[in-house]
């Protein structure tokens, strides 16, 4: 891997979606562009689309159960020390976990019968606090655009980065703060200039009316605390988000951190990284990024084996979390100082080469 530090040109870059920088990257065609995609055989990527109930009811039906049993446990030995453990199991299962399901389900590949994507994706977004309805356009922007800047709504960790921001989010106590007040003012009537930019005019009425019910069914575990004169509500229904986000955080700020923006190969700007069994579990595979990003319709139980199709043509997947943080993190560091700094991935000798059609390396 090669850091590239490009501080002759110090741009600042404007995070916003109807700022300077949004404006460059419709200039410049970064916007709704082209982008590069392994070569697939038509008929291996046939077989890898074919969507199933199977995979999804079986990892829905253990992701649901492990966490019943985790509430059991929780709510069995609740106000004694041996509640902790249940509660951490749980707080994983329900703030973390629900992210894959969550993302599966809106790209409607993690089951064939379109109900049950509807299903998990309405149960998942209420868990994450995001808004179902305006989260659908926003990860429809992050796919068309991704990891450009002024035009990708999900760039979580920006340039210069912010370290306590960064740290905040680790232990789940900034984003999902967050999360609650854009739930609240959607529940207002109101929309960020932001949300404006990619949530259709005609949509806005289903914004507000999903954060409605969101604010309702918190307000009702608040009221449920208060009845029963127990914490053990909000513990289990409103709060899992902040003490449970801590895996998803972890292991989703792996996904495009500290690598190239204002790029259209997404070798260049998205990460594979192999995990243990669990942490693929409660990402549904979502750690097999650069596949995911390369073709999204392909069902999460079989990115492994688009992996093995493309990884000739893939930077070398990083082999394990602690592996991937300890090559990106002087990286960030150099932000610090030169935003325009980056991560380069270092392609195999059996790869095509990156082509400077698709993109210009500005960092």
């Amino acid at each position: 891997m090669t850091t590239v530090e490009l501080n002759e040109v110090r741009s600042a870059r404007d995070y916003s979606l109807a700022g300077t920088s949004t404006r460059e990257a419709i200039e410049k065609g970064l916007a709704s562009a082209e982008w590069y995609h392994s070569d697939v055989p038509r008929n291996v990527m046939k077989e890898l689309m074919q969507r199933s109930d199977g995979p999804a009811l079986i990892n829905t039906a253990i992701w649901l159960g492990a966490m019943l049993l985790a509430a059991y446990g929780t709510m069995h030995f609740w106000g004694s020390w041996w509640c902790v453990p249940f509660l951490l199991v749980y707080g994983v299962l329900y703030g973390s976990a629900c992210d894959a399901r969550w993302h599966e389900c809106g790209h409607g590949t993690a089951f064939k019968t379109p109900w049950m994507n509807n299903v998990v994706y309405e149960i998942a977004s209420f868990m994450e606090l995001r808004n179902s309805a305006s989260w659908r356009w926003s990860h429809a922007r992050h796919h068309t655009d991704t990891y450009i800047v002024g035009r990708d709504a999900e760039i979580a960790i920006m340039r210069p980065p912010d370290l306590l921001r960064f740290f905040l989010s680790m232990v789940g106590g900034l984003d999902p703060l967050l999360s609650m007040k854009t739930i609240i003012l959607q529940a207002l009537g109101k929309l960020s200039i932001d949300e404006q930019s990619f949530v259709p005019e005609t949509e806005h009425k289903k914004v507000f009316l999903v954060a409605r019910i969101y604010v309702l069914l918190h307000v009702a575990a608040i009221a449920l605390s208060i009845y029963l004169s127990s914490w053990l509500p909000v513990v289990l229904i409103s709060l899992p988000r902040f003490y449970g986000v801590w895996h998803v955080a972890l292991t989703g700020h792996l996904q495009h951190l500290g690598l190239a923006d204002n790029v259209l190969d997404h070798r260049l700007n998205t990460r594979t990284v192999y995990m243990n069994p669990i942490s693929n579990f409660l990402n549904m595979n979502m750690n097999y990024h650069v596949e995911h990003h390369m073709f999204p319709m392909v069902p999460f139980h079989a990115l492994p084996r688009l992996h093995e199709a493309i990884k000739h043509d893939l930077p070398p997947a990083n082999t394990s979390i602690w592996q991937a943080y300890k090559e990106v993190w002087p990286t960030i560091l150099r932000q610090l100082r030169y935003e325009n700094a980056f991560l380069k991935r270092e392609l195999p000798s059996t790869a095509r080469p990156y082509r400077a059609e698709f993109h210009e390396l500005k960092g």
